[in-house]
């Protein structure tokens, strides 16, 4: 399976200043898959070794940092060479070992000539939490999400289509197959980006496996949650995570705590939700007050929304039935719209971007403000319709006359009133470049 972090992967093996490689992300987004498949197509052999699975290599970092010795035992544990340059070693589960973390600063420093690639489901978990010493400056890190609707594409044989649907972006042209990509994108919105959903849905093309699928990792997912958290906190993140589809619901999707638990606080729910947050299940989008550089030193931080980092999950959490997605009932329209929303969010920080929203006094919202590689403010309005009206983008466009603007929606591409119209299905082409 295709995918975009490659490219990352083969500027990180050229690189003259390389360090060792940190590969972060939820569970199940294919850290552990792309590892070794980059190993054994760049690599003359690659080496892989799991901190759960191995109680002796946990040993072996117990009684050494030296990188030496180490390598030495790496050799005796797998029985492989290990040589520099030619061979990738593979840390999978790391968080498992904080010294084999530790060590990645003494691989930087004496020997790194050594191509080394880590990954952890709960890493960013764990370092929150302030287990690790974790080795600033010393190592890179990649995070891997879910595959995007690019990818979706690549993993159904269809090129040719997310070709040309960044063509058409870039000329800002119609797109003669808009039908095809919508219908395309609606299978998107159910399936989502899971690597092992896709293949099954690619196999087999039955929904039925999709929500099977999905219902296992969600169910991963809630068993992670009592490995680095007391009972209580695991019962809160629990909490938090299962409000996700009734947080979204509302027609105003601010975060609420009583959607949580009545009475609930704030003071109570910061650890939950930096959980989900460092675990790669959810991205926070929070508000600004206004529309100016840098966007950060005007955010409200107490305002914010959550969505699932995976669109497919949202839908197989909220008990999204594929008639649903496929058909017009008006009466699916209200969430469809969050599940877009979702969507696009979900799209811009696979992209790098830090999304905000914005809102006036309660008068106006704007879905997202995203900043360009140049630093300049993007508005972008999300319409799950082809009915197009608001007046939050107007009302923004007025008052800070950004250079840009993006309407997405279920329209082809085009312009309206200096607005870009993206159709839903091209939200993948917004990138730091545009």
């Amino acid at each position: 399976m295709e995918r975009k972090i490659v490219d990352k992967l083969n500027y990180w093996k050229k690189s003259k200043n390389r360090k060792p490689l940190i590969i972060n992300g939820a569970r199940q987004v294919g850290k552990t898959y792309i590892s070794l498949l980059f190993g054994k197509l760049n690599y003359k052999n690659y080496v892989y070794f799991n901190f759960e699975r191995s109680s002796e290599l946990i040993e072996l970092f117990s009684k050494t940092l030296d990188t030496d010795r180490i390598l030495d035992g790496l050799r005796t544990l797998s029985g492989e060479k290990i040589s520099k340059k030619d061979t990738l070693i593979i840390f999978d589960e790391i968080q498992v070992c904080p010294r084999a973390l530790t060590s990645l600063k003494y691989f930087c420093e004496d020997n790194n000539e050594y191509h080394i690639i880590a990954a952890g489901s709960l890493l960013g978990v764990a370092i929150n939490r302030g287990e690790y010493s974790f080795p600033v400056g010393k190592v890179e890190i990649l995070t891997l999400y879910s595959l995007d609707f690019e990818e979706f594409l690549w993993a159904l044989d269809k090129r040719n289509i997310a070709e040309s649907i960044r063509e058409h972006f870039k000329n800002n042209e119609e797109f003669f197959m808009h039908d095809i990509a919508m219908e395309l994108f609606n299978t998107y919105l159910l399936v989502g980006g899971m690597p092992r959903v896709i293949k099954e849905y690619v196999e087999m093309k039955d929904f039925n496996v999709v929500a099977s699928l999905q219902k296992d990792i969600c169910d991963a997912y809630i068993a992670d949650m009592s490995k680095y958290t007391s009972p209580n906190e695991t019962m809160k993140i629990m909490r938090t995570y299962e409000s996700i589809p009734n947080q979204l619901a509302k027609e105003n999707k601010k975060f609420q705590y009583k959607i949580i638990k009545s009475g609930a606080r704030a003071s109570e729910y910061e650890v939950p939700l930096n959980w989900l947050k460092a675990s790669g299940i959810i991205n926070i989008c929070t508000k600004v007050s206004e529309g100016k550089l840098p966007l950060i030193a005007y955010c409200d931080t107490p305002s914010f929304k959550i969505y699932m980092s995976d669109t497919g999950l949202l839908s197989y959490k909220s008990n999204i039935l594929p008639n649903y997605i496929f058909s017009k009932d008006e009466r699916f329209n209200g969430f469809k719209g969050s599940l877009i929303e979702n969507y696009v969010c979900s799209a811009l920080v696979n992209n790098d971007f830090t999304p905000y929203y914005w809102e006036d006094n309660g008068k106006n919202e704007l879905d997202f403000l995203i900043q360009d590689k140049e630093g300049k403010i993007i508005p972008i309005e999300v319409k799950s319709s082809t009915n197009i009206r608001s007046r939050s983008l107007m009302t923004f466009m007025k008052r800070y006359s950004p250079e840009y603007a993006i309407r997405i929606s279920m329209k082809n591409f085009g312009y309206d009133n200096e607005i870009q119209s993206v159709p839903l299905y091209a939200t993948f082409c917004i990138d730091k470049n545009i």
